[in-house]
């Protein structure tokens, strides 16, 4: 994708630390708006984790090998930049198998026919009382997002202010102020049901439904208001094909982006910076009048040669990437696969099932049960597919396990942790997942599993953390009566002046999303010339 080069200035108007698709937002925007910008990353490419590889050897399949879904991307930026990016709406929301009487069944989510989901409900739970509770729930929330949403590429509002704008006191208490626990146990009484609601606030978030930090709360909301509806799209072309147009909008615009180059440190003074790297071959420097980082809080305050006061970021997930010779059959016969995996495919998600999980990890403990979440790319996007694989009827499966913190895989290997997972999708299908799996060139089953000591490994985020650190509620918390948000208007800044964060570590960062970069360009934009 991208080619080593060398800086060919020794001074910018800002130099970006990491070419992660946030940071390509940014080098985009400001070299538009006439700033010089050069783009330091350490990898011999550019996307961080939103890259599309091809994993499996003598294998014509392209894999969104980390982040794999979006929803958080706002229009305004592909409009912005002139993006050629698409997504795909998924029309099946959710599939959760499960048993009851001794019988395998499960509950379909059909995000194009209410009257068919409601059916499901009422087959799986024996009434409409779980249903009505779903469609009010999931009401509410999409009224949330509606209104907050829109706020996220705007100056940072004040907690009082983005109240008055969600305009609903009872979604405020529930959303913001109760444990996200409390609020489904109120909702709904079916454990599967209350399972599945509570998954969105457990992706990469190691906690439980009652935590009183209301970490599950804040997760929960940024998977429920992406685009103002909560919708995960499918990325046409994988997840490569979005940092493909941000760098060649970055490009375009007359941004430098190296690669190879490792930022080892940054010295600023408030009003200009020094920033150095290394290559395989020398060291060198630049400087600039900003510079905005891609990467985590903890990895800035190092290269600032700061104490990090904050705890170490742990991760908390176990990515399984998958190609099939075919999609496996189910337990539930009235089951579609095709319809299943398109959606989200729930597996040991039921509320004991997360709870019992959490409690085994918080000891750990390897859960037996692993909760996880599966879905197949090539069921909306077949393009990853080469033609012959799809005319074969290949697909691959994406499989994102939840309560796996760090540092489970310190005492158990990953392959440990893949046998549970495997063995819990297992229990809900009528042949293993295994005898399904393609084999690459040299025969080998085409399965890669990526924890979180693999992610601080490959892409340099502490412990993992696919955000950097705990998502924080899209308000400035340092100003409580105001509506601009203070000094820390983007919920970009940090301690200096002209160091901005990028990335997903910053207020309203996590996710496929480019606002943290959009935010970070506004922030220098707004400020001095």
């Amino acid at each position: 994708m991208s080619t080593a080069a060398t800086p060919r200035r020794t001074f910018y108007d800002a130099v970006i630390v990491g070419g992660g698709h946030n940071g390509l937002v940014a080098a985009a925007y400001l070299a538009r708006a006439g700033r010089s910008v050069l783009v330091l990353e350490r990898l011999e490419h550019t996307g961080g984790a939103a890259v599309s590889t091809r994993t499996f050897p003598g294998v014509e399949a392209r894999l969104s090998r980390y982040s794999y879904l979006v929803s958080l991307l706002p229009r305004q930026i592909v409009d912005d930049l002139g993006l050629r990016f698409a997504t795909r709406r998924r029309r099946i929301s959710s599939y959760t198998p499960t048993e009851r009487g001794g019988r395998p069944t499960g509950l379909l989510v059909d995000a194009g026919d209410p009257g068919r989901t409601a059916e499901a409900f009422t087959r799986l739970t024996g009434s409409g009382h779980e249903f009505d509770g779903w469609r009010r729930f999931y009401e509410m929330t999409g009224r949330v997002a509606a209104r907050v949403f829109p706020t996220l590429t705007g100056p940072l509002p004040s907690r009082p202010r983005l109240r008055r704008l969600v305009d609903d006191d009872r979604a405020w208490e529930a959303l913001f102020e109760r444990p996200l626990g409390e609020v489904i146990e109120d909702t709904f009484t079916d454990d599967l049901v209350r399972g599945v609601a509570l998954t969105d606030a457990l992706i990469g978030t190691f906690t439980d439904a009652h935590d009183p930090s209301l970490r599950q709360n804040r997760c929960f909301l940024y998977h429920v208001i992406g685009g103002g509806t909560g919708d995960w799209d499918v990325p046409v072309g994988g997840m490569g094909a979005l940092t493909g147009a941000l760098e060649t909008a970055a490009r375009s615009a007359g941004a430098e982006i190296v690669t190879a180059h490792e930022v080892t440190g940054i010295a600023t003074d408030g009003s200009g910076a020094e920033i150095t790297y290394r290559t395989a071959e020398a060291e060198g420097r630049v400087a600039a009048r900003h510079v905005l980082a891609g990467v985590a809080p903890h990895t800035l305050a190092a290269l600032l040669g700061e104490s990090r006061t904050e705890p170490a970021p742990e991760g908390s997930q176990l990515k399984i990437n998958m190609l099939l010779r075919r999609l496996p059959r189910l337990r539930d016969p009235e089951a579609d696969p095709r319809e299943a995996f398109a959606g989200t495919f729930h597996i040991g998600e039921s509320y004991t099932e997360l709870e019992r999980a959490y409690r085994d990890a918080a000891a750990g403990r390897l859960p037996a049960a692993l909760p996880a979440e599966i879905y197949c790319h090539s069921l909306t996007d077949p393009s990853i597919l080469g033609p012959e694989l799809a005319a074969r009827g290949f697909h691959t499966l994406t499989l994102f396990g939840l309560h796996t913190p760090a540092r489970l895989f310190t005492e158990h290997g990953t392959d440990e942790a893949v046998t549970a997972a495997l063995a819990t999708l297992d229990a809900h299908l009528a042949e293993p997942i295994t005898g399904c799996l393609a084999a690459d060139a040299d025969g080998r089953p085409c399965l890669e599993a990526k924890s979180p000591l693999d992610l601080e490994r490959d892409l340099a985020m502490p412990g993992g953390h696919i955000f950097h650190r705990d998502l924080a509620f899209p308000y400035d918390p340092y100003d409580g009566d105001g509506d601009s948000g203070g000094g820390r208007s983007w919920g970009v800044e940090t301690g200096h002046a002209n160091v901005l964060l990028c990335g997903a570590g910053a207020i309203r960062g996590g996710g496929v999303s480019g606002i943290p970069g959009h935010n970070a360009a506004m922030a220098v934009l707004s400020g001095p010339a």
